[in-house]
Protein backbone atom coordinates (compact mmCIF):
# COMPACT_ATOMS: atom_id res chain seq x y z
CA UNK A 1 0.00 0.00 0.00
CA UNK A 2 1.02 3.55 -0.81
CA UNK A 3 0.25 6.45 1.33
CA UNK A 4 1.44 10.20 1.35
CA UNK A 5 1.07 11.65 4.96
CA UNK A 6 0.86 15.22 6.04
CA UNK A 7 1.73 16.88 8.92
CA UNK A 8 0.86 20.36 9.41
CA UNK A 9 0.78 23.00 11.81
CA UNK A 10 -1.41 21.56 14.36
CA UNK A 11 -1.35 20.72 17.74
CA UNK A 12 -1.13 17.01 17.71
CA UNK A 13 1.75 15.68 15.79
CA UNK A 14 2.06 12.92 18.09
CA UNK A 15 -1.06 11.28 15.75
CA UNK A 16 1.24 12.03 12.66
CA UNK A 17 4.29 10.59 13.89
CA UNK A 18 2.80 7.32 15.17
CA UNK A 19 0.80 6.86 11.94
CA UNK A 20 4.00 6.96 10.15
CA UNK A 21 5.60 4.84 12.65
CA UNK A 22 2.82 2.33 12.29
CA UNK A 23 2.85 2.33 8.39
CA UNK A 24 6.37 1.45 8.13
CA UNK A 25 5.92 -1.69 10.38
CA UNK A 26 2.88 -2.58 8.36
CA UNK A 27 5.50 -2.07 5.28
CA UNK A 28 3.15 0.80 3.46
CA UNK A 29 5.43 3.04 1.43
CA UNK A 30 5.02 6.58 2.54
CA UNK A 31 5.28 9.62 1.12
CA UNK A 32 5.64 12.93 4.10
CA UNK A 33 5.53 16.07 3.89
CA UNK A 34 5.86 17.88 7.41
CA UNK A 35 5.34 22.17 7.44
CA UNK A 36 7.45 24.46 8.11
CA UNK A 37 5.24 25.02 11.34
CA UNK A 38 4.57 21.39 12.13
CA UNK A 39 8.91 21.27 12.63
CA UNK A 40 8.28 23.39 15.28
CA UNK A 41 5.66 21.81 16.85
CA UNK A 42 7.01 18.31 16.64
CA UNK A 43 10.43 19.81 18.44
CA UNK A 44 7.70 21.17 21.29
CA UNK A 45 5.13 18.69 21.60
CA UNK A 46 7.46 15.28 20.80
CA UNK A 47 11.10 14.18 21.88
CA UNK A 48 11.45 13.18 18.02
CA UNK A 49 12.89 15.78 15.40
CA UNK A 50 11.49 16.33 12.23
CA UNK A 51 14.56 14.69 10.95
CA UNK A 52 14.16 11.53 13.17
CA UNK A 53 10.80 11.98 11.98
CA UNK A 54 11.23 12.07 7.95
CA UNK A 55 13.48 8.89 8.75
CA UNK A 56 10.29 6.96 9.44
CA UNK A 57 8.68 7.77 5.94
CA UNK A 58 10.02 5.94 2.88
CA UNK A 59 10.29 9.58 0.97
CA UNK A 60 10.09 12.83 2.06
CA UNK A 61 9.29 16.44 0.57
CA UNK A 62 9.83 19.96 1.38
CA UNK A 63 6.28 21.73 1.45
CA UNK A 64 6.94 23.53 -2.05
CA UNK A 65 8.04 20.42 -3.87
CA UNK A 66 5.81 19.93 -6.78
CA UNK A 67 7.70 17.13 -8.70
CA UNK A 68 7.02 15.02 -5.95
CA UNK A 69 5.18 11.89 -7.39
CA UNK A 70 2.04 12.20 -5.67
CA UNK A 71 1.64 15.86 -6.83
CA UNK A 72 0.13 14.13 -10.06
CA UNK A 73 -2.66 12.21 -10.92
CA UNK A 74 -0.84 9.79 -13.11
CA UNK A 75 0.96 9.08 -9.98
CA UNK A 76 -1.19 5.68 -8.52
CA UNK A 77 -1.38 6.39 -4.71
CA UNK A 78 -3.61 4.70 -2.18
CA UNK A 79 -4.74 7.64 -0.51
CA UNK A 80 -3.70 10.30 1.72
CA UNK A 81 -3.89 11.48 4.91
CA UNK A 82 -3.75 14.81 6.75
CA UNK A 83 -2.58 14.31 10.33
CA UNK A 84 -3.23 16.49 12.27
CA UNK A 85 -4.81 19.28 9.85
CA UNK A 86 -4.56 22.57 10.66
CA UNK A 87 -7.57 25.33 10.04
CA UNK A 88 -5.12 26.65 7.12
CA UNK A 89 -4.40 23.02 5.55
CA UNK A 90 -8.47 22.40 5.60
CA UNK A 91 -9.14 25.95 4.06
CA UNK A 92 -6.50 25.88 1.54
CA UNK A 93 -8.10 21.68 0.59
CA UNK A 94 -11.65 22.83 0.92
CA UNK A 95 -11.38 25.94 -1.64
CA UNK A 96 -9.27 23.85 -3.77
CA UNK A 97 -6.29 25.92 -3.35
CA UNK A 98 -2.87 24.06 -4.50
CA UNK A 99 0.03 26.80 -2.90
CA UNK A 100 1.68 23.50 -1.08
CA UNK A 101 2.71 19.95 -1.77
CA UNK A 102 0.07 18.71 0.88
CA UNK A 103 -3.02 20.89 -0.41
CA UNK A 104 -1.86 19.81 -4.17
CA UNK A 105 -1.61 16.28 -3.17
CA UNK A 106 -5.10 16.29 -1.74
CA UNK A 107 -6.68 18.19 -4.29
CA UNK A 108 -5.76 14.76 -6.37
CA UNK A 109 -6.72 12.21 -4.34
CA UNK A 110 -10.03 14.71 -4.70
CA UNK A 111 -10.19 14.96 -8.17
CA UNK A 112 -9.12 10.86 -8.40
CA UNK A 113 -11.71 9.97 -5.96
CA UNK A 114 -8.71 8.66 -3.85
CA UNK A 115 -9.32 8.51 -0.47
CA UNK A 116 -8.35 11.42 1.61
CA UNK A 117 -8.49 11.67 5.37
CA UNK A 118 -8.36 15.07 6.90
CA UNK A 119 -7.47 14.43 10.99
CA UNK A 120 -8.72 18.27 11.96
CA UNK A 121 -7.13 19.09 16.00
CA UNK A 122 -8.87 22.05 16.80
CA UNK A 123 -11.70 23.66 19.67
CA UNK A 124 -14.22 25.15 19.55
CA UNK A 125 -14.68 25.19 15.43
CA UNK A 126 -15.96 28.45 14.21
CA UNK A 127 -18.66 28.52 11.53
CA UNK A 128 -16.12 29.29 8.89
CA UNK A 129 -14.08 26.15 9.87
CA UNK A 130 -17.20 24.14 9.82
CA UNK A 131 -17.84 25.42 6.82
CA UNK A 132 -14.79 24.57 5.44
CA UNK A 133 -15.24 20.96 6.81
CA UNK A 134 -18.18 19.99 5.01
CA UNK A 135 -16.81 21.32 1.85
CA UNK A 136 -14.05 19.64 2.03
CA UNK A 137 -16.42 16.54 3.36
CA UNK A 138 -18.59 17.27 -0.10
CA UNK A 139 -15.46 17.18 -2.61
CA UNK A 140 -15.06 13.21 -1.01
CA UNK A 141 -12.55 13.67 1.91
CA UNK A 142 -13.13 11.76 5.47
CA UNK A 143 -13.36 14.20 8.57
CA UNK A 144 -11.87 11.89 11.56
CA UNK A 145 -11.58 14.50 14.19
CA UNK A 146 -8.87 14.12 16.81
CA UNK A 147 -11.58 13.01 19.51
CA UNK A 148 -9.95 9.64 21.24
CA UNK A 149 -12.55 7.25 22.06
CA UNK A 150 -12.30 6.40 26.40
CA UNK A 151 -14.67 2.54 25.93
CA UNK A 152 -10.96 0.59 25.73
CA UNK A 153 -10.11 2.59 28.62
CA UNK A 154 -6.85 3.81 27.74
CA UNK A 155 -4.17 3.59 30.51
CA UNK A 156 -2.06 6.25 28.66
CA UNK A 157 -1.65 9.08 26.10
CA UNK A 158 0.28 6.71 23.76
CA UNK A 159 -3.20 4.45 24.20
CA UNK A 160 -5.12 7.32 23.11
CA UNK A 161 -3.21 8.19 20.12
CA UNK A 162 -3.42 4.89 19.21
CA UNK A 163 -6.70 4.92 19.33
CA UNK A 164 -7.60 7.42 16.69
CA UNK A 165 -4.09 6.21 14.77
CA UNK A 166 -5.73 2.50 14.59
CA UNK A 167 -9.13 4.14 13.05
CA UNK A 168 -7.05 6.30 10.55
CA UNK A 169 -5.87 2.68 9.64
CA UNK A 170 -9.38 1.60 9.44
CA UNK A 171 -10.83 3.70 6.85
CA UNK A 172 -7.18 3.32 4.60
CA UNK A 173 -7.87 -0.72 5.03
CA UNK A 174 -4.95 -1.53 6.32
CA UNK A 175 -5.01 -4.41 9.14
CA UNK A 176 -4.29 -3.45 12.80
CA UNK A 177 -4.88 -4.12 16.35
CA UNK A 178 -3.64 -0.78 17.84
CA UNK A 179 -7.10 -0.40 20.21
CA UNK A 180 -9.62 -2.49 21.26
CA UNK A 181 -12.47 -2.23 19.24
CA UNK A 182 -16.30 -2.42 21.18
CA UNK A 183 -18.04 -5.27 21.57
CA UNK A 184 -21.23 -4.13 22.81
CA UNK A 185 -23.23 -5.18 25.52
CA UNK A 186 -21.08 -8.14 26.23
CA UNK A 187 -17.63 -6.24 26.06
CA UNK A 188 -19.17 -4.21 29.06
CA UNK A 189 -20.56 -7.42 30.99
CA UNK A 190 -16.71 -9.00 30.40
CA UNK A 191 -15.35 -5.70 31.83
CA UNK A 192 -17.56 -5.16 34.96
CA UNK A 193 -15.62 -8.29 36.50
CA UNK A 194 -12.70 -6.23 36.29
Amino acid sequence: MEIAVGISGASGVQYGVRLCQVLREKGCTTHLVITDSARKIIEIETSSSPQEVEKLASFSYASDDFAAPFASGSHLLDGMVVIPCSMGTLSAIACGSSDTLIARGADVCLKEKRKLILVPRETPLSLVQLRNMVAAAEAGAVILPACPAFYSRPASLDDLVDVLVGRVLDLLGVENDLYRRWKGNAYNRLNQSD
